[in-house]
């Protein structure tokens, strides 16, 4: 699992940001815990001005991310689950998601956080939402992530 070697320094400053968090619908626990975690990443960062939407599932992110840095959010920040099962499925859509999520923040200028969790097992996710029991938060390092290339961008 990663988590050492993070950053630790707390990012602020977002005061005046506007950010759009897209989160998927599937694995509802781990993606309530993450979506918790990305707004607590936004309001340690000072940011105020916080739009959610949720789409239907990862594959979806793209598109709507896309939608939200044209329409004139200063960082997006990308929440889903993807857990490997019995096909190929998982491939696709991990794939799918990181390029089309990288593609929108090269062709828009707009940091995209990315906080997709791409896990083999269902502990694997938890261990990672954010949760009570969770070793990591990766909604809240999404966030800080979004707000910190975001005030980057401005410097």
């Amino acid at each position: 699992m990663s988590g050492s070697g993070s950053p630790g320094d707390l990012v602020t400053g977002g005061e005046d940001l506007a950010v759009t968090v897209v989160a998927a619908q599937w694995h509802q626990q781990i993606m309530s815990a993450l979506v918790d975690g990305a707004r607590r990443g936004l309001l340690a960062a000072g940011v105020q001005r916080v739009t959610l939407v949720e789409v239907p599932g990862t594959f979806e992110l793209p598109v709507v991310c896309l939608q939200a840095a044209r329409a004139g959010a200063d960082a997006v920040v990308a929440l889903g689950v993807v857990i490997r099962g019995g096909t190929p499925h998982f491939d696709y859509v991990c794939q799918a998601a990181t390029v089309g999520l990288t593609e929108v923040a090269l062709s828009t200028g707009v940091p995209v956080g990315f906080g997709v969790l791409t896990c083999d097992t269902e502990e694997q996710a938890v261990d990672r939402a954010g949760l009570a029991s969770s070793k990591e938060d990766k909604g809240f390092e999404a966030a800080q992530a979004a707000v910190a290339t975001a005030l980057t961008l401005r410097g």
